[in-house]
């Protein structure tokens, strides 16, 4: 009898060209309101132009990007409104995964979440860095639930570049940043001890102050 085979992994040049395209947007790379032209894109990244167009279809899927009739594309913008709900939203999200990972502590998502903790101390004077860090922590502790769902609505929140803004002008600084990353360590340890009320607590706290100096950004003039 023959041994079954491992799935075969195939990324399509689109699947490539979203997951390019859509990191570079996450990150900050590619400002809200920016002009995608399809055929720049194409050339810099060395492929046809009917992969970059349904890569940008996707995209606008996902709310990254604006498609434009006759006009090409757009990095789409997130409207202050849009943030705080994300923020909402999160408070009820993020707290359970906490728990959930506590249960799970998966080890190689744990090993994410640390790794993810000393890129965010370490960009302290990065602010797009320190942004990136503290998403990936966060995205970590998502996929630590080993529960599909959350992972996905979660994940969903993040797209909208959740707390950029605060980020790049620079109003996050490296104070506040090493208070983040102790709270993801505090969070982080409940989670490898499997303390699941410890973990959703910490977590809750976490988001609520993190939101409250968004809404004091957001009220801020940029």
């Amino acid at each position: 009898m023959t041994a079954p085979h491992e799935p075969f992994k195939v990324q399509s040049v689109t699947d490539r060209v979203y997951v390019e395209l859509r990191e570079r947007i996450l990150a900050g790379d590619l400002e809200p309101d920016e002009r995608l032209h399809q055929e720049a894109l194409s050339a810099e990244l060395g492929v046809s132009r009917t992969p970059v167009r349904e890569a940008l279809g996707r995209l606008a899927s996902d709310g990254l990007v604006e498609l434009l009739p006759n006009r090409g594309a757009r990095v789409a913008e997130t409207s202050s409104d849009d943030m705080a709900a994300s923020y909402d939203a999160r408070l009820v999200i993020e707290p359970a995964a906490a728990r959930l990972a506590a249960e799970h502590r998966n080890p190689a998502q744990i090993a994410a979440m640390r790794a993810a903790i000393a890129a965010h101390r370490g960009a302290a004077a990065v602010p797009r860095a320190a942004f990136a860090g503290n998403r990936d922590f966060h995205l970590a502790m998502l996929r630590c639930s080993g529960n599909p769902f959350l992972q996905r609505f979660g994940e969903s929140l993040w797209v909208t570049r959740l707390g950029l803004r605060v980020y790049v002008e620079q109003r996050e600084t490296p104070e506040m940043i090493a208070l983040d990353a102790d709270e993801h360590e505090a969070i982080c340890d409940a989670i490898e001890a499997g303390d699941g009320d410890a973990a959703e607590a910490a977590c809750a706290a976490h988001i609520s102050r993190a939101r409250e100096l968004l809404y004091t950004a957001l009220r801020e003039p940029a």
